[in-house]
């Protein structure tokens, strides 16, 4: 499964909970995440995937660090059994 085929389901699977995964695009802010969650009741979060078995960058942890030191939760996706962990944990918050 490709980085796009995991994003795309992402992108499903939170539509299906009756939220949205912004793509989220910084050009003066380089290494965020990915996408931006947002789910009902004001829950939200940053994904950054990855093809299966790719790592962040360092920048890209860096920014991650960053996010989570704020109070924000940031998830690495890699597999796309990890998208519904990812919003089960997300739910309970």
């Amino acid at each position: 499964m490709t980085e796009q085929q995991i994003e795309q389901k992402l992108a499903r699977e939170v539509k299906r909970m009756g939220g949205i995964a912004c793509k989220f695009v910084s050009p003066s802010f380089s290494g965020m995440p990915d996408r931006l969650i947002l789910l009902p009741g004001g829950v939200m979060a940053f994904a950054e995937l990855k093809a299966p078995g790719k790592k962040p960058r360092p920048l890209q942890e860096s920014r991650h660090r960053m996010l989570r030191r704020l109070g924000f939760r940031v998830y690495v996706i890699d597999k796309p059994e990890q998208i519904g962990g990812m919003l089960n944990e997300l739910q309970s918050t």
